[in-house]
C-alpha cells in the first residue's frame, strides 16, 4: 500500500474543507480520479497529502517526498529566459545529455517550444511543459490538479490521449482531480466521489457504476415522444435534457432496445459512464446537517 488515510479534517476558520471518516487507501497501479463540485475539497485533498495546509487524523505512507510528485492547477515560471533553460536549470541537467528528457520532449511534442519564454506558450503548451517537469520524477504517485483546465476542447482532448499513452502498461499510481467526465471516463479505474467537503464514495469504477447505475443505462434525449416510449421503465437521474434507464438484466436491456429501434430512436448504452454515476451517487446519500 503507497498511502492511507483516515478520520482526516481539515478547516478553514470554522468551516469544515474535508472529512474524511472511512479509510481511503492507494495501492500500486491505481488511477484515482477525484469528482466532486467546486468546493467539494477536491484541491484540499491533495494539499493536505502533501502537508501545504495544516489536518487532524492519520495520513501512512511508505513513499519519501522524493516518490512522490504534483502537478497543480496554476503553475508560473520566470519569464527571463527560453524555456529549455528554465526546464534544465529545475531539473538540474542538460537536454542533449539526458535521453529520458528528450523522451518526454518529442512524446508530448514540445520540442518546437524550447525556444519560446513560457508567457508566450499556449494553455496546452504550459501544461505540457509542467507535465514534463513532473514526470521526469519518475515518482511512485503523482497528484494532477485540474490538469486540463482552462484549455479547450480540443487541446483538452489531445493532452488526455498523450496521458492515456503515456500511462499504459505502467504500474505508476495517480490520483487525479478532475470536473470533466470524460477526462475520468479515459484515465481513472477508481473514483473517489466528494461532495461539501465529505467523501459520498470511493471504490472500483464498475463496482460503482453498479451500485448507483445498475448493470448498464441506456440514454436517449429527453422529449415527449421518448417519455412516453419510456415510461413504463424505471428511470434514473439525469442532465435535464436527457432521459437514462438502468437496465439491471440483459433482458431488460434488449426490450428498450427493440422499442427504440422500432421508434426510430437513436440512444447510447452504457456501463461505465462517469457523469451518470456521479449524478446517481450524489443523489442516493442524503444532504449533510
Amino acid at each position: 500500500m503507497l498511502l492511507s488515510i483516515q478520520d482526516l479534517t481539515v478547516r478553514y476558520g470554522e468551516e469544515t474543507a474535508l472529512s474524511i471518516t472511512a479509510p481511503i487507501e492507494i495501492r500500486e497501479g491505481d488511477r484515482i480520479g477525484v469528482i466532486g463540485s467546486n468546493g467539494a475539497g477536491k484541491s484540499t485533498l491533495i494539499k493536505s497529502i502533501l502537508g501545504i495546509v495544516p489536518y487532524q487524523g492519520t495520513i501512512r505512507t511508505e513513499l519519501r517526498p522524493e516518490q512522490m510528485a504534483v502537478h497543480m492547477q496554476f503553475n508560473e515560471y520566470t519569464d527571463s529566459m527560453p524555456v529549455k533553460y528554465v526546464m534544465e536549470a529545475i531539473l538540474n541537467t542538460r537536454i542533449a545529455q539526458n535521453k529520458k528528457l528528450q523522451e518526454l520532449i518529442d512524446f508530448f511534442e514540445f520540442r518546437d517550444c524550447l525556444r519560446k519564454k513560457y508567457s508566450k506558450l499556449s494553455g496546452g503548451q504550459k501544461q505540457r511543459f509542467t507535465i514534463i517537469l513532473v514526470m521526469m520524477q519518475e515518482a511512485a504517485l503523482t497528484f494532477y490538479d485540474e490538469v486540463t483546465s482552462g484549455l479547450d476542447f480540443e487541446t483538452r482532448q489531445k493532452l488526455v490521449e498523450k496521458l492515456v499513452e503515456w500511462y499504459q502498461g505502467r504500474e505508476d499510481s495517480f490520483l487525479m482531480v478532475s470536473h470533466y467526465y470524460e477526462e475520468l471516463d479515459q484515465l481513472a479505474d477508481k473514483l473517489l466521489i466528494l461532495d461539501r467537503g465529505r467523501v459520498l464514495d470511493y471504490g472500483g469504477r464498475e463496482e460503482l457504476f453498479r451500485k448507483y447505475c445498475g448493470r448498464a443505462v441506456i440514454v436517449v434525449s429527453n422529449d415527449e415522444k421518448n417519455a412516453a416510449l419510456l415510461s413504463g421503465f424505471g428511470k434514473l437521474h439525469a442532465p435535464a435534457h436527457l432521459i437514462a434507464i438502468s437496465c439491471e438484466s440483459g433482458e431488460t436491456e434488449n426490450r428498450i432496445a427493440r422499442l427504440l429501434l422500432e421508434h426510430d430512436v437513436n440512444y447510447k448504452r452504457s456501463n461505465n459512464d462517469v457523469e451518470m454515476l456521479y449524478i446517481n451517487a450524489r443523489a442516493a446519500v442524503p444532504a449533510a446537517g
